[in-house]
């Protein structure tokens, strides 16, 4: 039985690049490293970006059933239930691929999801004391390990950031490799990353 009701915690994983062969399949660019999601849940939601509306609006989500779905290098190649033609999944390039976090199959200890950090509170260190740098916005992968973005900045009393900027408005931001020996503890109920970073 197919979902109809759009969850309400849907994340973006990766986009349909292309059809991939002639029986149906497409190719799927991940956002992440991170492709346990992808390859572990049976249901996607697919939404195709609006060209003539403003950057980030989409047309509402539709779910496909997953057939089958494996890596394919840095890429997922899937084919969905129904789609058994080249045309067919051609016609879902360019279309995003989003998954509900419910969804997603639980991480090992000492591993998170990269979404899951995005929005916690980093704290490094200033003359031995914990302070709070800022928060991280955005979780980048390279081939050796995953790098945190994180916005300098304080909160208001009521929990609103205010990023830091320099003199051309930019958000100063810091790269923080996500490996132990840098970030010592990840609380993600009190959504806070403690770490050993030099502020």
């Amino acid at each position: 039985m197919k979902q109809s009701t759009i969850p309400a915690d849907l994340v973006e994983l990766g986009r349909i690049v292309s059809a991939y062969g002639v029986r149906g399949w497409v190719k799927i660019q991940p956002h992440s490293m991170q492709t346990q999601a992808l390859l572990n849940t049976k249901t996607w939601w697919l939404k195709t970006p609006r060209p003539e509306a403003q950057a980030g609006v989409f047309a509402s989500a539709s779910p496909r059933q997953i057939q089958t779905a494996k890596q394919h290098g840095a890429t997922i190649v899937a084919q969905f239930e129904g789609l058994d033609n080249r045309e067919l999944a051609h016609a879902l390039k360019g279309q995003t691929v989003s998954v509900s976090r419910a969804a997603f199959p639980k991480a090992d200890e000492d591993e998170f999801y990269w979404v899951d950090l995005i929005g916690c509170r980093f704290f490094g260190e200033q003359d031995g004391q914990s302070v709070c740098v800022g928060e991280v916005v955005e979780v980048l992968d390279n081939s050796a390990q995953s790098i945190l973005v994180v916005h300098r900045g304080s909160w208001s009393a009521e929990g609103v950031f205010t990023p830091e900027k320099d003199e051309q408005g930019r958000p100063l931001e810091e790269l923080v490799p996500f490996v132990q020996a840098i970030v010592h503890s990840v609380d993600l109920p009190a959504r806070e990353l403690h770490s050993h970073w030099s502020v």
